[in-house]
């Protein structure tokens, strides 16, 4: 029996764009079929919370405890993350996107 994988969003309070971003999220897994997946929030709360979870920017999608827009770093902070999407930067990824990131794992 597969076990079902770990999904976290990493955000802090101040960023709107986590809310997009949660919803994308649970719209990509439902199209997936992923329906009974549990995503866990992991709010960063200061620098301190950044640097122990490397965290990228608000929202951040972890699978596994992967990253799923992986970049290198060595200093880290509370920010609001940017995505290449095809309609440009965006404050969060697409539910394409997402669905991409999600089959390349084969979840």
């Amino acid at each position: 029996m597969m076990t079902k994988p770990k999904i976290e969003m990493l955000y802090f309070e101040d960023c709107p764009n986590w809310v997009y971003g949660l919803e994308n999220l649970n719209s990509a897994l439902k199209d997936e079929g992923m329906h009974n997946v549990d995503i866990q929030l992991v709010l960063i709360n200061n620098e301190e919370d950044a640097t122990k979870e490397k965290f990228l920017g608000s929202p951040s999608f972890h699978i596994n405890g992967q990253d799923l827009w992986p970049e290198e770093r060595t200093t880290y902070q509370i920010a609001c993350r940017v995505y290449h999407t095809e309609e440009g930067l965006k404050g969060s990824p697409t539910v394409k996107m997402l669905r991409e990131r999600i089959r390349e794992i084969n979840l």
